[in-house]
């Protein structure tokens, strides 16, 4: 514990002494009384201080699963629970979520996404192909008019549709690569521009 720490706990002790004395003296109740609602400040008290203390470790759980952005244009993804980095970007105007792959070569969608941003699978051309760690799946290229994540809009955008089974889009280094610096690092991705 510092000096300060003690000095301010002191000075504290300190303001709750006069207050409770100067509370006893003009209330001049029962002692039964006086006592329990002095245990009862107490408590209250010792609840605040507490409250305050752990404030930031609450924080932490409350807000541990959610993208955070700073001042500075620093975006920092959580890792989720199962292992991956999953991040929620506003594409053509709809909220997409996409699992973040340094192993993709280009944002992927699922045709299930693609089908919500107005690209019709069924309409495409699948003339690409991709290797994958289930084989070789074709794809169809597609332009995405906008990417926006926070305060970042990239437009005009390449990107593929999977004629497979892909269960979550992907994001892949082709977006990735706008960005001058990608860390992963305590279970945390941090995007800077």
């Amino acid at each position: 514990m510092s000096s300060d720490n003690i000095a301010q706990l002191l000075y504290l002790g300190t303001l709750v002494a006069v207050l409770g004395g100067g509370f006893l003296l003009s209330k001049r109740l029962k002692l039964g009384q006086t006592l329990q609602m002095a245990a009862v400040w107490v408590l209250i008290f010792i609840g605040a201080v507490a409250a305050v203390g752990v404030w930031s470790d609450i924080q932490d759980d409350l807000f541990a699963h959610q993208t955070r952005f700073d001042d500075q244009g620093t975006i920092t993804i959580p890792r989720s629970l199962d292992g991956h980095y999953n991040l929620t970007l506003d594409v053509n105007g709809v909220p997409t979520e996409f699992v973040v792959d340094t192993g993709a070569t280009q944002i992927v969608l699922s045709q299930k996404d693609a089908d919500k941003l107005g690209l019709n699978p069924n309409e495409l051309t699948y003339f690409g192909r991709a290797l994958t760690a289930n084989g070789e799946v074709r794809t169809a290229p597609v332009r995405l008019d906008t990417v926006v994540i926070g305060p970042y809009n990239d437009r005009n955008l390449p990107a593929v549709v999977n004629a497979g089974d892909l269960g979550q889009s992907l994001l892949g280094m082709n977006y990735l690569q706008r960005w001058s610096r990608i860390e992963i690092s305590d279970g945390k991705l941090t995007l800077s521009r």
